[in-house]
């Protein structure tokens, strides 16, 4: 098995790759599968189900267009729940404007078909990273959460809590880029950064994805903040980037 190449912390992770064409679903299956990870396949919403019910995910590939329940609407409804698996979504529709929905639904990443395997193939290497990077990083016990006006991020569960102690649900991207937030307070981060903290260098991201998370990110704590008086946590910095407002603590 080619695996010389794939993490020891990811090999064997479950990837689900959702698509109604058969071809596409053995090529992706096969090439994964030979690099290590553990991989089923579903050729719609239905199929998908059955096989998450047989057990959690890490990761899922997923078309946009499919009979039934589309990629979109799938992914929109698998985002808004807990310990939501990553999703990568393919779709033949590569104009910009379709990959930010994808990603404003909270897609992690999203990549134009036809794709090459190898390429996809980096895509869930590093989405699959920046989800296991703060269990990995030995942050346990002290530290092991970042506590900032009245919120309370845990690292190693990727679990945030707002002031009134409910759970709020973060995609992969948006978890990734608030821990880069709370990991560099109070200073002036441009998009190059955000990307280079959240995503990571070999991730094809852009601008318009990091503005598209922040917005998500900001309504999720706007929201979360209802009467906590947290403020405005994340502050547009005019022709410079953003800044992460509160201190923040370990805890």
């Amino acid at each position: 098995m080619e695996t010389a190449n794939t993490p020891p912390s990811e090999v064997g992770a479950r990837i689900l790759m959702v698509d109604d064409d058969r071809g596409i679903r053995d090529v992706v299956s096969e090439f994964l599968t030979r690099h290590g990870y553990q991989v089923e396949t579903a050729g719609d919403g239905k199929g998908m189900e059955a096989a998450l019910a047989r057990g959690p995910v890490d990761l899922i590939v997923l078309d946009v267009m499919m009979p039934g329940e589309d990629g979109l609407s799938i992914c929109r409804r698998l985002s808004g729940t807990a310990n939501a698996p990553s999703i990568i979504m393919l779709s033949a529709m590569g104009e910009e404007t379709d990959r930010i929905v994808g990603l404003e639904l909270g897609a992690d990443d999203y990549l134009p078909k036809p794709c090459n395997p190898r390429e996809l193939l980096a895509r869930v290497r590093a989405v699959l990273r920046r989800r296991r990077e703060p269990a990995g990083t030995g942050e346990e016990g002290v530290g092991a959460a970042c506590l900032f006006a009245g919120w309370r991020l845990d690292l190693v569960r990727r679990e945030l809590r707002s002031p009134q102690g409910v759970v709020v649900n973060l995609s992969g991207g948006e978890f990734s880029l608030l821990r880069a937030f709370v990991d560099h307070p109070q200073r002036v981060l441009t998009r190059d950064q955000l990307l280079d903290f959240a995503r990571g260098r070999d991730s094809d991201a852009y601008d318009r994805a990091i503005d598209v998370q922040i917005s998500r990110l900001r309504k999720k704590l706007d929201d979360g903040a209802a009467g906590g008086g947290s403020g405005e946590l994340i502050r547009t910095i005019r022709s410079e980037g953003y800044m992460f407002t509160a201190k923040v603590a370990r805890g």
